[in-house]
């Protein structure tokens, strides 16, 4: 027997019991292999629904995410462990060594950025499916600008305390975000800083974002859920708002405005949660081996090959190759940026 002979054998016994479900059988199963994901997002649910769909066999997947791991990741995040908390590794690079470990028959495109207008058209192109692993609404509204205009099917979903919602967005066929959302939430928005989270209302949303997902890789379309769905694990509530058609006047899906595609009123630096600032108004290599040179005279300096941390307290920075920086231990995005250009440069 040769080796290609024995992959194929190790392939058929690895997805044997998915195979055996009917709605997707061997022509499933393949069509799961040649498919191409992008997942923004690889914090809770992204990390999730990273996992199921490796496990599943999706065939690619493209993993972007513009953070680092942390200790306070690890209750639910599940692609992590405590030596990517230490290293400070970049969650997709992290993500992707895991997925390699229990997984090294598929394609993970790990990418350390910021989603923003000027790189969505390269990190969501060429994609059967985006699915949603964002924490703020800003992107979102990216995703889904970029989705109807170029009728790209995806996958809304977030979870924050013991809730979950998730919603599918077929352009042209379904109700967009903007047509149930047709302005961001306005006043006090929980997060998972502010109101906590428990890893089974991530896991709950994100194996029904999963399943929808495997049904629009297969092409079973006719079994798609076609509604907004909210659930609520802790108290048992659960809610569906139609959402089986586009709602006429709707900013994207009517009018084809995509103002956030465009940019519009974006900011380049932006609060990112835990008393955070993040400054990705700069796009310059950095090398990192000659930065912490530089900086070890001012405080605490490390770096690896994907990120350097700097500690002058009170304050934290990370700081990616890319120039882009995470400032720690202030909301002040004057202070941020005024610590960027000293110890950065301008």
């Amino acid at each position: 027997m040769t080796s290609l002979e024995r992959d194929g054998l190790k392939h058929e016994e690895r997805y044997s019991r998915q195979v055996l479900f009917a709605e997707i059988g061997p022509v499933g199963q393949a069509r799961l292999g040649a498919a191409r994901v992008a997942i923004a997002g690889c914090g809770a649910t992204g990390s999730a629904l990273a996992s199921l769909l490796a496990r599943a066999g999706v065939g690619t997947l493209r993993i972007i995410d513009r953070d680092y791991v942390e200790p306070s990741n690890l209750q639910r995040q599940t692609l992590f462990e405590e030596s990517d908390a230490a290293e400070s590794l970049p969650k997709a690079i992290a993500a992707a060594r895991r997925i390699a470990g229990f997984n090294s028959q598929i394609v993970v495109e790990p990418h350390v950025a910021d989603l923003t207008p000027g790189n969505v058209e390269a990190l969501l192109s060429g994609v059967d499916l985006a699915l949603d692993g964002t924490d703020n609404f800003e992107t979102r509204y990216l995703i889904n600008d970029f989705a109807v205009k170029n009728s790209l099917p995806w996958i809304y979903t977030a979870a924050v305390g013991s809730y979950g919602v998730t919603m599918n967005i077929l352009p042209g066929k379904t109700a967009c975000l903007a047509c149930i959302f047709p302005d961001s939430p306005q006043g006090v928005v929980e997060t998972c800083e502010t109101a906590g989270i428990l890893n089974s209302a991530v896991n709950a949303v994100a194996s029904l974002s999963a399943t929808e997902a495997m049904k629009l890789l297969i092409g079973a379309e006719k079994f798609v859920r076609r509604t907004l769905l909210s659930l609520d694990v802790w108290r048992n509530d659960r809610a569906e708002i139609a959402a089986h058609q586009p709602r006429a006047g709707c900013r994207a899906c009517d009018q084809r405005d995509f103002i956030h595609l465009a940019g519009e009123g974006r900011p380049h630096i932006t609060l990112c949660g835990r008393n955070s600032v993040q400054i990705h108004e700069r796009h310059r290599p950095i090398d990192l081996g000659e930065m912490e040179e530089r900086l070890k005279v001012h405080g605490i300096v490390r770096h690896n090959d994907f990120v350097l941390k700097f500690w002058r307290e009170p304050y934290e920075m990370t700081l990616f190759p890319d120039g882009r920086a995470i400032i720690k231990g202030t909301t002040d995005t004057a202070i941020a940026r005024s610590l960027y250009a000293r110890f950065v440069g301008s």
